[in-house]
């Protein structure tokens, strides 16, 4: 559940963060794309990292070896 709630979570941030540039920052159609194209590669590799992230604490490469006496 995690896992779809936090992505649900980016996918609103990264829209409203295109919205609010789209209406603050409206210079013309090449700088809206310019600002849309920053905004969106900005959120996919924020959740990219945070998926990544997530994704390796569910199964380690290194697993911890107990000794006799733990």
């Amino acid at each position: 559940m995690g896992f779809s709630v936090t992505t649900l979570i980016f996918a609103m941030v990264g829209l409203i963060a295109s919205l609010s540039t789209r209406i603050c920052f409206n210079k013309g159609p090449s700088a809206n794309l310019l600002h849309l194209t920053l905004v969106m590669t900005a959120t996919v590799c924020c959740w990219m990292m945070w998926a990544i992230v997530y994704l390796a604490q569910m199964n380690p490469l290194i697993v911890p070896i107990l000794s006799e006496g733990e």
